[in-house]
């Protein structure tokens, strides 16, 4: 059993997922950088504050000595909205990424020839040899 697993483990497309898995991690947080740093501020002159903090107060709280709000109920869709724009970006960078591996892989394949071998016409004269025979 540990045999077969040691073989399931060193297959090369399970090394592969794992080091995509690995890079797509690291990908994830320049994307949340680059919407967070770039894009929220940008959409945030249209709302005229940060992108990230735009919510739907539902129910209003309280101010405590620390000046935190206590007891607010809010539907938070600034912040969903920007991981919505994270997961589109990285959504499409990894399309646009597969997309040019299959490119690439279907030029390293060419097309297999057809064998050579007689042609229709030598076969049948083959075959009317033999029969004279």
């Amino acid at each position: 059993m540990l045999k077969e697993f040691k073989e399931f483990a060193m297959k090369g497309n399970l090394v592969d997922i794992a080091v995509a898995f690995v890079m797509g991690a690291a990908f994830n947080k320049v994307v949340a950088s680059f919407t967070g740093g770039i894009v929220s501020p940008l959409v945030g002159l249209i709302f005229n504050t940060d992108f990230k903090d735009l919510k739907y107060v539902i129910t209003e709280g309280t101010a405590n000595e620390a000046g935190e709000v206590v007891g607010e109920v809010a539907v938070l869709y600034g912040d969903f909205l920007t991981n919505v724009i994270d997961f589109i970006i990285v959504a499409f960078v990894m399309f646009m990424l597969i997309k040019g591996i299959n490119r690439m892989k279907k030029k390293e394949e060419p097309a297999p020839e057809a064998p050579a071998g007689p042609s229709d016409n030598e076969l049948l004269q083959e075959i009317r040899d033999l029969l004279k025979k």
